[in-house]
């Protein structure tokens, strides 16, 4: 949508985008000591967004995966890759899609949460590095107005995101610039530790004026 302060995630969050719509995502990374682990993938898609790509016979055209083959077909062009599980379900409200796949290293967890390679970055290593990923570029002034309807369309939905790690971590939001952001109204963090997590209202990350990144760090110093 043109001039729409709209997050675009790349990532984990992750061959989704949210299409100003409505859609909660919650990603669980595990990291072993080599750098390979599994990724653990949960969104929910409001029924009437779905509804969407199912008019008019345009059912293989759906904006977001939601089947099993979707999955399986960007599998097939990320060998160090490995789908291990696939479920869907419905509730009143939303279609809830689940999958867990697992990654042989960083190039291939990368390589499947941002394809662009605009909107998530790695540097370091297996036992120390650092994970950027980009949430929202920023969406400047909002009015009354386009404020209302953000909040109206992300009621309910959150952005979720836990790393485990063999040691060490920390987890940290901040703005496109890179400082750093005090946790919006809504959000949970859980930093540091052996496992890191965040929780941000949908409204607050798409809302975000100078942008909001979630920065992951570790170390295997003990």
């Amino acid at each position: 949508m043109k001039n729409t302060p709209f997050v675009k995630l790349g990532a984990l969050l992750l061959l989704l985008l949210l299409m100003d719509s409505c859609l909660g995502v919650s990603a669980d990374i595990a990291f072993n000591q080599n750098g390979s682990g599994t990724i653990t993938l949960e969104y929910r898609i409001s029924k009437s967004l779905d509804s969407l790509g199912k008019l008019d016979g345009n059912e293989r055209w759906n904006t977001i995966p939601v089947g099993k083959a979707d999955f399986e077909r960007t599998l097939d062009r990320l060998p160090k890759m490995k789908l291990l599980s696939y479920t869907s379900k419905e509730d009143a409200k939303d279609l809830i899609v689940t999958v867990k796949m697992e990654f042989q290293d960083m190039s291939a967890l990368l390589a499947f949460m941002d394809a662009s390679g605009r909107k998530a970055s790695f540097s370091g290593n297996a036992g120390s590095g650092s994970l950027v990923l980009t949430l929202n570029e920023g969406a400047g002034d909002i009015n009354s107005g386009l404020a209302q309807l953000i909040s109206g369309i992300s009621e309910g939905y959150s952005i979720r995101m836990g790393i485990s790690f063999p040691n060490q971590g920390s987890l940290a939001l901040t703005d496109t610039n890179g400082q750093d952001l005090t946790a919006p109204p809504g959000a949970a963090i859980q930093s540091p530790g052996k496992t890191v997590s965040c929780s941000i209202p949908l409204y607050q990350v798409l809302s975000a004026q100078k942008g909001m990144k979630i920065v992951v760090s570790w170390s295997d110093s003990r």
